[in-house]
């Protein structure tokens, strides 16, 4: 068999990688029998020379790999007949902007598994970069928070950043005495949680924290999906029924908002659910936050006032409640800033790929290489040999249509 880890080509670029060197040559050693080559990238947070010094041969034409493995999605015209890509396809959830590489993929016949499927026998994911994304969203918000107020100035993520230097970073310089409400409970929250703990961050319960008072340290609250909506028909949160009919739900997250100074979106979201912040809601007089950094980034979504994606080099703008409108960031004092990058992960991209990396050898390529069964490869291949698998078959109906408009 022989692996290649395979130049990224979208746009905006991805310094992250699926292998490090040294997870690459840990393989080449425990593996002799099979081969692992880099193609050539200049992108990487990883150089090319790196993995030539970890005895990876450096290559440019991957036409005789059988496994081709990267992080986001590949340029069609870089798809390769009958191989099998590992890599985040981001269409399973219907998303119609990769339509085009769907249809390139079913069209030559590709083997397709997609790491977000990754899941063990609790379908829990195995490799994702969550934990990391909630990290860089807390750096991120705070250092939006100081420029908006010109309280303090940190730098901007380059591809050196490690969570080393960004602890060094924010213990360096006076944090704002504000309240933080951060959502959801997963591996985003417990990130973001990790870093505020690491510098020193007050943790409040939430009776304390929805009381109107100042505070005279950065301070921050978790809420969870349950704490942020309500039934309409005033009966008690269950899980099990917000689950099955979220449309029994509205929005309570207005009692957050009017204590909160910042707000940091690291919860899931799925449109049948609840908007916990509507127009209405960011035009409210009573609404006191004027900082948002949405880690989820759902557009348009369940916080109206991500208008669309930001980008490393540029994560801000305004969002105008009066106009609804997006603004130059730090605009007006009566706007929100929003920081809504949607690769926060590639702002730690040395630190992310080597955990992304020790997860994929130990629940991917060590089963792949060792010719195993693998029910967590097969629970995330959604196209074989460009047939849509039986798990992934409800998007016959999605794509089938489409074909014939393309």
């Amino acid at each position: 068999m022989k692996i290649v880890l395979i130049q990224e080509t979208k746009i905006p670029v991805d310094n992250r990688v699926a292998l490090t060197p040294e997870q690459m040559a840990l393989l080449q050693r425990d593996y002799p029998d099979d081969r692992f080559v880099v193609q050539s990238c200049d992108l990487r947070a990883y150089s090319d020379d790196q993995y030539r010094a970890a005895g990876i041969p450096v290559v440019d034409d991957v036409s005789d790999c059988d496994v081709l493995m990267g992080v986001k999605e590949v340029n069609l015209e870089r798809l390769l007949p009958r191989k099998h890509y590992f890599f985040f396809g981001h269409f399973a959830k219907m998303q119609a902007y990769n339509l085009p590489l769907v249809k390139t993929l079913m069209e030559r016949e590709i083997t397709f598994t997609d790491y977000e499927y990754l899941v063990d026998g609790k379908g829990q994911r195995v490799c994702a970069f969550g934990w990391w994304a909630g990290i860089v969203g807390v750096y991120y918000t705070l250092r939006g928070y100081g420029l908006r107020h010109r309280l303090y100035e940190l730098p901007p993520a380059d591809r050196t950043f490690t969570l080393e230097g960004i602890i060094r970073l924010l213990k360096g310089i006076q944090l704002p005495s504000i309240k933080l409400v951060v959502t959801g409970a997963g591996r985003v929250s417990q990130g973001a949680q990790h870093l505020l703990r690491e510098i020193g961050a007050l943790k409040m319960d939430e009776q304390t924290f929805l009381q109107d008072t100042p505070v005279e340290t950065l301070a921050y609250c978790v809420a969870d999906v349950d704490r942020l909506v309500k039934r309409t028909d005033g009966g008690d949160f269950s899980w099990e029924h917000f689950t099955h009919h979220p449309e029994a739900y509205c929005s309570d997250f207005m009692r957050w908002g009017r204590v909160a100074d910042a707000l940091l979106c690291a919860h899931f979201w799925a449109p049948e659910a609840p908007v916990y912040l509507s127009e209405a809601d960011l035009a409210d007089p009573t609404l006191r936050i004027r900082m948002i950094g949405d880690v989820t980034c759902d557009i348009q979504g369940s916080v109206k006032s991500t208008l669309r994606a930001s980008t490393h080099n540029a994560p801000y703008y305004d969002y105008n409640p009066a106009t609804q409108k997006e603004e130059p960031a730090f605009a007006s004092p009566s706007n929100i800033t929003v920081m809504a990058v949607d690769t926060c992960p590639n702002a730690l991209a040395l630190d992310s790929s080597a955990y992304f990396g020790n997860a994929l050898v130990t629940h991917v390529l060590r089963p792949m290489l060792n010719r195993t069964a693998s029910p967590v490869i097969d629970g995330a291949t959604i196209l074989r040999k460009g047939k849509l698998t039986p798990k992934f078959d409800y998007l016959k109906n999605w794509i089938e249509p489409c074909f014939d408009e393309m």
